[in-house]
């Protein structure tokens, strides 16, 4: 009869998280989620910028099959007619509802998040999402600003709320109504922080003392990034707050203080957050649905807290491609429960922490683009089969592996399965690799590098991160056949995982090892 679908999409959200290993943030019931679930560490999206990675991953296909770049093209027109996550669900028999930011709004996805070919009702979204960017936070003067930090009381916001807690709340409703009426679901739920503004309930600060926080671990500009790699975030300038510091284009930097409270006030949104999830997932334990559903929690992209002297999303690096993922199957992540059982009891981020591990932790390099076959297997769907070459014609296919064989093979088994191999062959090595990408318009950083319109894209920069290593090539790219000449390389990046963590160390120019240039 088959589990029901609980999608829980995050704007913007790095693993800053419990269960990744964050010291500092409070995020207790999305890591009570991941006490049972399998979590993937190492989750890619395939482009760091919103409706890109959304149309992405909901239809399977890499960019460069979507056509989508930038905000500006809807893809059943502009590259083929594919077939979404959802519309697969709905087609199967499952009644598919969207909550909040699933579909990036406008053009990208129709003016109408693809309804009527995702989703069976039309979408949900919530009244006060049109505040987001109005002068709604008070500065030091009493006057009201748009600014980027923007902590609030809640009940001066217009109508008393803010997005992300109605979307919560309509969540809540909608899955009384599905217990109610027995049906088979497929819920998606898009929570727009901890994206830009930084606005949430101010009691979330004091979580974070401002003395408790660091800057970035490396917050200076690598001495061998190519300028074609740096995105100038240009979106931060613009808050009132930001533009107030008169901060020089294109490097910055911003004042130490600066960096400290825009650190401060992510993570209070991340806590933010992680009390509407737990509100969620407690619901769903109040209409005893915790153990036929599967729930998948993911975000769109990361977001740089000042690495590299870098802010928002807008490029190759892991701090803006690098997600969190993890899956709770009742049965095979956890041993199956009972109806009735509390999985998820709410957990007061203010109060105790619990400090849970991830029921199962897994390094494998995974992408976004794979969670259509992922969820079609863990549901006993039929998986939609792999895309040949050239898809644009395939209604129903995937360019992204189910990763289920991954759940829980041992890390063990497939390490011995990558080094079984004979030594002569170690160049030659297939291993699991994440694609990501992000277009520029020019080698050097301009006003428009961070989101460049599809005219406007000269260089397209193909990143491959395995677990050892992010390889980029910035090469000429057309827009006007798609096109990129690997033969046209302007710049290039190598990091290695395990002596630069931080991909502070551009050994691209520097290095002559043979054997890993031809497995690259």
């Amino acid at each position: 009869d088959g589990m029901n679908i609980l999608f829980i999409v995050v704007d913007d959200l790095r693993p800053v998280l419990g269960c990744y290993g964050d010291k500092l943030v409070k995020s207790p019931n999305i890591d009570q989620l991941a006490s049972q679930s399998i979590v993937f560490s190492n989750a890619y999206a395939q482009q760091a910028v919103c409706a890109p990675s959304r149309v992405s991953f909901l239809t399977g296909r890499r960019p460069d099959t979507t056509r989508l770049y930038d905000f500006y093209s809807y893809w059943r027109v502009h590259a083929g007619n594919y077939s979404t996550m959802p519309q697969y669900f709905k087609e199967n028999g499952y009644m598919t509802l969207s909550v909040g930011k699933v579909f990036h709004p406008g053009v990208s996805s129709n003016y109408s998040d693809d309804y009527p070919y995702s989703w069976s009702i039309p979408p949900f979204h919530p009244s006060s999402e049109k505040y987001e960017n109005d002068k709604t936070c008070r500065g030091k003067d009493g006057k009201l600003y748009a600014n980027l930090v923007c902590p609030v009381d809640v009940s001066e916001m217009p109508g008393g709320t803010l997005p992300d807690i109605q979307s919560t709340e309509e969540a809540i409703r909608l899955l009384n109504v599905m217990k109610t009426n027995k049906q088979k679901f497929f819920l998606a739920v898009g929570y727009h922080k901890p994206h830009i503004p930084l606005r949430y309930p101010q009691e979330f600060l004091k979580l974070y003392p401002l003395e408790n926080i660091t800057l970035a671990p490396d917050p200076w500009v690598p001495e061998k990034l190519p300028s074609v790699a740096y995105n100038p975030w240009m979106d931060l300038r613009q808050r009132d707050d930001v533009e107030a510091l008169n901060v020089s284009f294109p490097y910055g930097p911003l004042p130490d203080d600066f960096q400290r409270r825009i650190r401060q006030s992510y993570y209070a949104a991340v806590s933010y957050l992680d009390r509407q999830v737990g509100l969620l997932l407690n619901a769903l334990d109040d209409v005893g649905l915790s153990n036929s559903t599967i729930v998948v929690f993911t975000a769109d992209h990361g977001w740089s807290l000042g690495e590299h002297g870098e802010w928002a999303k807008y490029s190759n690096f892991d701090v803006a491609t690098r997600v969190p993922l993890m899956f709770y199957v009742p049965g095979m992540t956890t041993p199956s429960v009972s109806q009735g059982t509390r999985v998820f009891p709410y957990v007061d981020p203010f109060s105790h922490v619990l400090g849970l591990v991830p029921q199962g932790q897994s390094k494998i390099v995974v992408e976004l683009v794979s969670l259509f076959p992922t969820l079609a297997e863990l549901a006993g769907l039929q998986v939609p089969p792999a895309c040949p070459e050239s898809s644009f014609h395939v209604a129903l296919c995937t360019e992204g592996a189910s990763i289920v064989r991954y759940f829980n093979a041992s890390e063990e088994k497939v390490e011995e399965e990558k080094n079984g191999s004979d030594d002569a062959y170690r160049c030659f090595d297939e291993e699991p690799v994440a694609f990501s990408q992000y277009p520029r318009p020019a080698d050097t950083p301009q006003w428009n590098s961070d989101k460049p319109k599809l005219k406007d894209i000269r260089v397209m920069g193909y990143s491959m991160r395995t677990v050892g290593y992010r390889y980029t090539l910035w090469v000429r790219f057309n827009p006007n056949i798609f096109s990129a000449d690997f033969e046209d390389v302007h710049a290039g990046e190598l990091y290695m995982v395990e002596t630069d963590p931080n991909q502070d160390y551009n050994i691209y120019n520097n290095t002559s090892q043979g054997c890993l240039f031809k497995k690259l």
